[in-house]
């Protein structure tokens, strides 16, 4: 295999490929804001198109020539190489990753470069991950999938609230559930066109199906089983809340990612870890109400996603396209809340609150996977090539950069 060897050598410490797409844009101007030039960070964008960069790049302020612009295209592979080569960590907005992705993590993983995406796409990571785990532990590349509002909310959050658990206890929380207590923010396009994409591919692949529902689809090979069944897909009272709660879109792809961090960390929670997420929607009957029609609503969803006519005309019609998102004050508005309450082997009970500043897909996403390029390129990390998840990569370091810099807030309740 032809690699390269990443270092202080390469003219690049990070590269935002997709910089003109509507995350990107949100991404380079998060950079510029918190990593200017004086903060030694050495960056440049890429994408396809010349003149949208430099489009972009106008629209937040900076100076043209002030920032290196890079020229590629996914269907250019020589163009991706050239990239690859040149920098310690190529950070990528540009999805459906299953579509357009797969070239650039091949050339990241040939050429021993780090990599980080917003990737929620189950079946595609599955596929890199079988197809380069052994070639990135080989040339050094660290390749971490979802490190926007999914999935590092709940991959980070689990990680200190088993700190907390372990300093309070002594030992791990053995369950731990997730609870969405609030969130504002649009839906994101590009999430629903990935959503899209793995629905077609299931319906055209029986094995890709398999794959979207299997809890443990993301762990390391021969260690895809545990405690935890099928994914929440009703409506489910929580009795320490005393709430009624219905599935959480995202937890399909949450639950998988806590999942394998667990397995990467040699089980340190212990083998009967269980891990699940869902949405409150109340007390009482108005919160069972909420429930049942807030689970229908997302069955119809996904029932008419899976069928390709109301996909096509009523779907894809009707639903923000990628590209897309909410204006800037829509952005400044948005938050979450998250509940995590973890219980130890023998009984005892701990309740931590993750909360972001901005809306999730946008806003918050940009600063997270922001901080987790920065975090490949700059701190020592303790972990070689490989699949990571963005806990088992990155753990505390990372934690000290969200709750700085990216707006994320970890508390112990």
């Amino acid at each position: 295999m032809n690699t390269i060897s990443s270092g202080n050598s390469r003219q690049f410490d990070i590269v935002v490929f997709g910089a003109s797409g509507f995350t990107g844009r949100l991404v380079v101007e998060y950079l510029r804001h918190q990593y200017p030039p004086s903060s030694g960070l050495r960056w440049a964008v890429a994408g396809r198109n010349r003149d949208k960069l430099e489009t972009v790049l106008a629209g937040i302020g900076v100076t043209a020539g002030s920032l290196p612009i890079l020229i590629a295209d996914s269907d250019n592979l020589q163009s991706l190489d050239a990239i690859a080569a040149d920098t310690r960590v190529v950070l990528t907005t540009v999805g459906p990753y299953a579509k357009y992705g797969s070239p650039l993590v091949d050339a990241c993983v040939r050429h021993g470069t780090d990599y980080c995406d917003l990737a929620g796409e189950v079946q595609w990571m599955r596929k890199m991950i079988d197809r380069h785990q052994s070639d990135a532990e080989k040339s050094g590349a660290r390749i971490v999938h979802s490190c926007g509002f999914d999935s590092i909310p709940s991959d980070m959050g689990v990680h200190f609230l088993q700190a907390k658990s372990h300093e309070l206890h002594g030992v791990p929380c053995r369950n731990v559930s997730l609870l969405v207590k609030a969130l504002r923010g649009g839906a994101s396009g590009g999430t629903i066109a990935s959503l899209l994409n793995a629905l077609e591919e299931a319906k055209c692949d029986r094995s890709i199906a398999r794959i979207m529902v299997d809890p443990y689809s993301l762990n390391p090979e021969g260690l895809r089983n545990g405690p935890d069944g099928r994914d929440q897909d009703g409506i489910r009272f929580n009795a320490e809340l005393g709430v009624w709660t219905m599935p959480f879109v995202m937890g399909a792809i949450n639950m998988r990612v806590v999942r394998r961090t667990h397995a990467l960390l040699d089980f340190k929670y212990g083998k009967e870890f269980s891990y699940n997420e869902a949405t409150i929607t109340g007390a009482g009957i108005g919160g069972w109400l909420k429930s049942a029609l807030g689970t229908a609503g997302l069955g119809g969803f996904m029932l008419a996603s899976s069928i390709e006519w109301t996909r096509n005309h009523l779907v894809r019609r009707f639903l923000p396209k990628p590209g897309a998102g909410p204006d800037k004050k829509a952005r400044e508005n948005g938050y979450f809340n998250l509940i995590l309450i973890g219980t130890t082997e023998t009984g005892e009970r701990i309740q931590v609150r993750v909360k972001g500043d901005r809306d999730p897909g946008y806003g918050s996403t940009s600063k997270m996977l922001g901080e987790s390029a920065v975090c490949l390129a700059r701190d020592h990390l303790n972990v070689s090539g490989g699949f990571w998840t963005p806990a088992s990569a990155m753990g505390d370091h990372l934690l000290k950069r969200l709750q700085a810099h990216a707006g994320l807030s970890f508390e112990l309740e």
